[in-house]
């Protein structure tokens, strides 16, 4: 009886909830996903119950340290900063501990001394997302990361010096939109024919350049050949093959995407690889956002609700908020 009050004290100490008591060990935390030679997939999904906004009334924010090649995470749960490594799964969070008066400026300093500044993932080949998520009965913040840095780094280094032998044995295909700009930079700049060539191989590679189609010309047919063929009667005919043409997958614009789709319908197009090769790059950071308000109007609490109210006066949050608040008074 004294061990299991003794257990059951070390919970209650260390904060753990009795429902999920080994859950500790699981949040906040990240994962492995998948790794091969060009591209690693890292998850992890991080408690937001008692986590405070970190600037616009954002509860993460990104940050790149260029020396150690190491995307971070921040996260300010109560009374500490939280850094963590989302490039190097084993590698143990920062934490900063603060007092009442201490502010974001002063954390972001002591960043700057670690070598972590803020940064957006994609610049440096990295496509992350973010959802709300319940992960056994705790609110949670889902973090995916895919990184592409190295062979985004191998694909720079063969367009800058117009090699395309470094990549001829690459079978991870790289998104269009990291190296788009930088290809066609360099392909301006080309002088040699043989340089032209070896970004053509790039390209194709890439899918970033496509050769024109050759245009047939009719062969002129003399009489000559008219007779002979006309007096070939004892030969087969010729079958003709008629082949399907396969209808063509309906893109639906931007637009619809920007202000009609569902949720749902618009969480799967940003998830397909067409997304990244139909949209510039501020359409799709667009249509991100677009997401991710959706996610704080499905899953958001009631102090993330009106946090974000209190920026965008969207009626949707406020009709939300009302929604939560009654709840909350019923069941008091």
């Amino acid at each position: 009886m004294q061990k299991i009050l003794l257990i059951l004290l070390f919970f209650l100490l260390s904060g753990c909830s009795l429902n999920n008591p080994f859950l500790s060990g699981e949040v906040d935390k990240v994962y492995v996903v998948r790794h091969t030679a060009y591209l690693k997939e890292h998850r992890a999904y991080f408690a937001r119950e008692d986590l405070k906004p970190i600037k616009n009334g954002k509860k993460y924010l990104y940050l790149y340290n260029k020396k150690k090649k190491d995307l971070a995470i921040l996260l300010h749960p109560k009374n500490q900063y939280r850094l963590y490594s989302l490039s190097y799964p084993d590698k143990k969070e920062t934490v900063f501990k603060i007092h009442r008066n201490t502010r974001y400026s002063a954390i972001l300093k002591k960043l700057r001394r670690k070598g972590y500044y803020p940064a957006d993932p994609e610049k440096y080949g990295y496509i992350t997302s973010t959802a709300l998520r319940r992960y056994k009965g705790v609110k949670t913040i889902l973090v995916e990361v895919k990184d592409y840095s190295k062979l985004l780094t191998l694909y720079k280094e063969a367009i800058r010096t117009y090699n395309a032998k470094k990549i001829q044995s690459v079978k991870t295909s790289l998104p269009k939109f990291f190296i788009a700009s930088y290809y066609e930079k360099y392909r301006k700049r080309a002088k040699t024919k043989a340089q032209t060539e070896q970004l053509r191989i790039i390209g194709r590679k890439l899918k970033l350049y496509t050769p024109k189609p050759k245009v047939e010309t009719p062969q002129k047919i003399t009489e000559n050949q008219n007779l002979t063929e006309t007096h070939k009667t004892d030969e087969a005919p010729v079958e003709r093959v008629i082949t399907e043409e396969k209808p063509q997958k309906s893109v639906k614009p931007y637009t619809y995407y920007l202000h009609t789709a569902p949720y749902e319908e618009l969480r799967s197009y940003l998830s397909e690889e067409d997304a990244r090769e139909n949209l510039t790059y501020n359409q799709y950071r667009k249509l991100k956002e677009r997401l991710e308000e959706e996610e704080l109007l499905r899953e958001g609490s009631l102090e993330e609700l009106i946090s974000a109210y209190k920026r965008n006066k969207d009626p949707r949050y406020k009709s939300k908020i009302m929604l939560l608040m009654k709840k909350v008074h019923e069941t008091q």
